[in-house]
């Protein structure tokens, strides 16, 4: 084997694995992204069925019911509302009116299944979607 041909095929491995290494890495990230979305723009986009992501906005008062663990709310941002359903316990600050980010996949029911629920003690952190909506609104109490 000639040198000029050690050293192509040396080449050659290292782009192979340079590739799949590449490939891999994407693969990782891409599965572990989670999008955000306020209740219209989930209304008004396409998203598959099954696929996890995060809806935010407020809990829209009078839709509180909780049985048991489990717990049904509107999540809304004033101009349109989208129902979720969790079942766990809650965090302390979790109530009607109140900041809520919930992770999880929406069902062909049309209720959005959590699987987990952020609650937000104020607005300050509220997702720049969500402080769009609110301030459209005259809701917004951030500075």
């Amino acid at each position: 084997m000639t040198r000029k041909r050690r050293r192509l095929y040396f080449v050659i491995v290292g782009m192979l694995a340079l590739g799949t290494s590449v490939g891999l890495v994407l693969n990782a990230i891409s599965s572990d992204i989670v999008f955000f979305y306020s209740p219209t723009q989930l209304l008004t986009k396409h998203i598959p069925l099954g696929e996890r992501f995060r809806i935010g906005g407020l809990v829209q008062r009078g839709t509180l019911v909780k049985d048991g663990k489990t717990v049904t709310f509107r999540v809304t941002d004033h101009t349109n509302s989208v129902p979720v359903t969790y079942t766990g316990i809650l965090p302390d600050l979790f109530r009607e009116g109140q900041g809520v980010v919930a992770e999880g996949r929406m069902e062909p029911d049309g209720v959005f299944h959590a699987t987990e629920i952020l609650a937000k003690h104020d607005q300050k952190y509220m997702p720049p979607q969500v402080v769009e909506e609110l301030k459209k609104h005259g809701e917004w109490k951030g500075g």
